[in-house]
């Protein structure tokens, strides 16, 4: 069992097809970031979200916390959208990695795993996922060309 690499969820990319996600800001789906331990089995094969080895912690709810979404960006051959950073605070926890999973649709499909490298801990204090730049190079989810 294991998080072992950053993943678009194989199931995400047919599911954009058929329209399940919308991730226009404001007015699109509740996209979801849970976290997990390293006993979590997650990579490109998830296709949902688990309630299985997540953290456990006070000021943590299964299930994670809502992300706000940066709307949706297409620049040249390169379409992207992005969160803002999302805070766990008053916490002791520690977590190998996350899946961010949309809470609107049915069966909470998964959209992405993050792999943090390593266990990263919170001791009473605050956990905090820091998304990066919402540019083309940078964004969490790209789709398109290189």
């Amino acid at each position: 069992m294991a998080i072992t690499t950053n993943a678009i969820a194989n199931s995400f990319k047919g599911q954009i097809l058929r329209a399940i996600h919308n991730f226009t800001a404001s007015t699109g789906n509740t996209f979801k970031l849970a976290m997990y331990t390293t006993a979590a089995t997650l990579g490109a094969s998830t296709t949902s979200f688990t309630t299985g080895s997540q953290v456990s912690s006070a000021g943590y709810t299964s299930g994670g916390k809502a992300l706000v979404n940066s709307g949706v960006k297409v620049s040249g051959a390169i379409a992207i959208t992005n969160f803002s950073n999302v805070s766990f605070t008053g916490v002791t926890l520690s977590a190998r990695g996350a899946l961010i999973y949309n809470d609107t649709a049915a069966g909470d499909p998964a959209v992405c795993v993050l792999d943090f490298g390593g266990t990263k801990t919170a001791t009473a204090g605050t956990f905090t996922v820091q998304f990066p730049a919402f540019t083309t190079a940078a964004a969490i989810i790209r789709i398109g060309n290189a």
